[in-house]
């Protein structure tokens, strides 16, 4: 069940509609405006009637009124979105807390606990602050029912809260252009009630060397490799195991390997080893020193036990 941009689906939906409809309402009154007094002054003043122009001088009042004027309506504007912006700042102290990671191209909600979901659950009725964190570029949080967007950039602490005020299913999107998968960096926020919230965050899984799926997603290596066959910078995920490949090694030679532990290892250590041919050598950094030996099995387990295709709460 999707509910889209719905009328009152957060706290916020109120205010920011207001501004927004404070501002369309003054754009619009004066868009009619000038174009009567454009088809006024095209019909009053045309040549036909006005052989020669005449130079109107010293018109004091009509300076000071189209100065004026536009000052106060961009003051009206200013203090209607700052004094519906200062509350989108200042979050309650009791609001739930949730990390938001937002790498390519995916998002990730890490709870207090450290349990890890990639669909965000929330509580009917209660404060939810969002701490918002990037790995890698700037990306933009956003949910259009709840009204809220902020901007997730990295080396930067930012947040953001809301309250959802009706249960249902909404759609998060990433705002900022961060790549050739920016339009699937997409998630869901889900509204349940209070006991259900509770229920669905003890099933929730605590992120683990031992879990290969979240070491994976932790690196960021999905954001290079998909996990549906789709071909992005490096190999797809899906159907890895026991694979036949044609590699490449840095002196030119092709080679036919079957993907089994050795390969998984080197490929994480020594990435240019050996590169799937059709891709580019020297673009995977190596992650010696970076994924530890455990979770290296970790890996390798997982791509044993599946498909390549990733798991959804």
């Amino acid at each position: 069940m999707n509910y889209g941009i719905h009328y009152g689906a957060s706290n916020f939906v109120e205010k920011i509609d207001y501004t927004f409809y404070f501002i369309l309402g003054i754009d619009i009154f004066f868009f009619i405006l000038i174009t009567i007094l454009m088809i006024y002054f095209v019909v009053r003043y045309n040549k036909k009637r006005h052989q020669k122009a005449v130079q109107v001088q010293e018109r004091t009042w009509l300076e000071v009124l189209w100065i004026t004027i536009p000052l106060i309506l961009v003051l009206a504007m200013f203090y209607v979105g700052w004094k519906n912006y200062i509350p989108l700042r200042r979050p309650p102290k009791d609001a739930l807390e949730v990390k938001v990671i937002g790498r390519m191209w995916d998002w990730q909600f890490v709870y207090p606990d450290g349990k890890v979901a990639t669909t965000l659950y929330v509580p009917l009725n209660k404060p939810v602050k969002l701490n918002l964190y990037s790995p890698d570029v700037l990306h933009g949080f956003f949910i259009p029912a709840f009204r809220i967007k902020e901007d997730v950039v990295p080396g930067k602490n930012n947040y953001t809260w809301f309250t959802a005020t009706q249960l249902g299913e909404y759609d998060i999107y990433c705002s900022a252009y961060c790549g050739m998968r920016h339009a699937y960096m997409y998630s869901k926020v889900k509204v349940v009630p209070t006991e259900e919230f509770n229920s669905i965050l003890a099933n929730l899984k605590v992120a683990s060397s031992t879990d290969g799926e979240a070491v994976l997603r932790n690196n960021g290596c999905f954001s290079c490799h998909s996990m549906d066959g789709t071909r992005l910078v490096g190999p797809s995920f899906k159907g890895l195991w026991g694979a036949k490949k044609t590699v490449i090694t840095p002196d030119g030679k092709k080679e036919t390997i079957v993907v089994d532990e050795k390969y998984l290892e080197e490929s994480i250590i020594d990435p240019n080893a050996k590169v799937e041919e059709g891709f580019m050598p020297n673009v995977m950094r190596s992650y010696k020193g970076i994924i530890k030996d455990e979770e290296i099995k970790a890996i390798i387990e997982y791509f044993k036990n599946s498909d390549g295709e990733a798991k959804k709460e």
